[in-house]
């Protein structure tokens, strides 16, 4: 199935347009008066540029104004290889496609709404046959059926025609497009965009990359640059101060060599005043009897502190570096895996 993209909007073409695989565009009168176009030709020139195959409006009262709407655009320097004129459904529309195309223009007749007149589109021998389906929905009309009977005309009378599914207003049209086998699909660029949406596939690339960086990167690469550390000579009140400016819910405490011999933690401080009251904030560090950290080697991969966070069922590891303690990680830091 073809797949254009409906707009008018230069921007938003070129953005869609860098994904590489679209195979034209649509566009309207209606679209450039919504974006403030007033030079039709110019913009016309410049949107031939940079798509593969432009759709455009070829208006007139008549098959002749039709017809000379139509060569006065090619005239602008188009390809008609690449050029669909689009023309609204009408008697001297289907008389101007025909003269159009034993011509070698392309022609969308659009603005379709019944089947008989796109029996008289494919007899002209309009390339594209557009139904505008969301419009007919909107009025109550069952499009999707419209849709489908012109298909099968199509495949049972072996008309040279591409049914075109257009005013696509949602993602579940696309879906309703592939299901009844339309040749041809013109959408927004922001209905484009939610095709690749599905939260369980965003919840997988997650996991993926979170997987793949905890077997790549290592305790190093995300440890915080500040490091709570206290010696045994410091107060309970020190230690405070450094869980709270650290932003922590612990603090190392080490000896005079950097090297860790306890921690101590936030729960720990609320344990010690339900026990001795507010005055504990004056004893030292030394003075307790201090809970033996579990450590983890800076160089260790983040599997490695997942893993240590299990089996230990701490919510805290000291980091160290040629035995002295270096920073800290939390169980926050990492993915639960047991979640994958």
């Amino acid at each position: 199935m073809e797949l254009y993209l409906d707009s008018a909007d230069v921007n938003e073409i070129k953005e869609a347009f860098e994904l590489g695989f679209l195979d034209g565009l649509t566009t309207t009168p209606t679209f450039m008066h919504r974006h403030g176009i007033t030079d039709i030709d110019g913009t016309i020139v410049e949107l031939s540029k940079i798509v593969p195959v432009l759709m455009i409006e070829a208006l007139g009262s008549t098959a002749d104004e039709i017809v000379a709407e139509a060569k006065r655009q090619h005239n602008l320097g188009l390809d008609k290889s690449k050029t669909v004129f689009k023309i609204p459904i009408s008697i001297e529309g289907v008389k101007a496609c025909k003269r159009l195309r034993s011509e070698g223009f392309l022609v969308n007749i659009h603005l379709v709404y019944t089947m008989q007149q796109a029996y008289m589109a494919m007899a002209a021998g309009a390339t594209y046959v557009c139904i505008l389906v969301g419009r007919m929905q909107d009025q109550g009309h069952d499009a999707l059926e419209l849709v489908d009977k012109c298909v099968q005309a199509v495949e049972y009378y072996g008309y040279d025609t591409k049914i075109m599914f257009s005013s696509v207003r949602h993602s579940e049209h696309v879906r309703n497009s592939l299901d009844i086998g339309a040749h041809t699909i013109t959408a927004p660029w922001k209905i484009l965009k939610q095709l690749t949406e599905n939260n369980l596939s965003d919840l997988g690339t997650a996991q993926f990359f979170e997987h793949t960086r905890l077997m790549t990167q290592q305790v190093r690469d995300v440890i915080s640059s500040v490091n709570p550390t206290v010696k045994k000579g410091d107060s309970i009140h020190d230690c405070l101060v450094k869980i709270t400016v650290g932003g922590f819910g612990a603090a190392t405490v080490i000896d005079d060599n950097g090297t860790p011999i306890g921690i101590f933690t936030d729960g720990d401080l609320r344990r010690l005043i339900e026990k001795d009251g507010g005055d504990c904030v004056k004893l030292n560090v030394g003075d307790l009897t201090l809970k033996q950290p579990k450590t983890i080697e800076a160089s260790a991969l983040l599997i490695d502190a997942s893993n240590l966070f299990k089996d230990s069922q701490v919510d805290t590891l000291i980091v160290t570096e040629n035995n002295k303690a270096i920073g800290m990680i939390d169980i926050q830091d990492l993915v639960n895996l047991d979640k994958a």
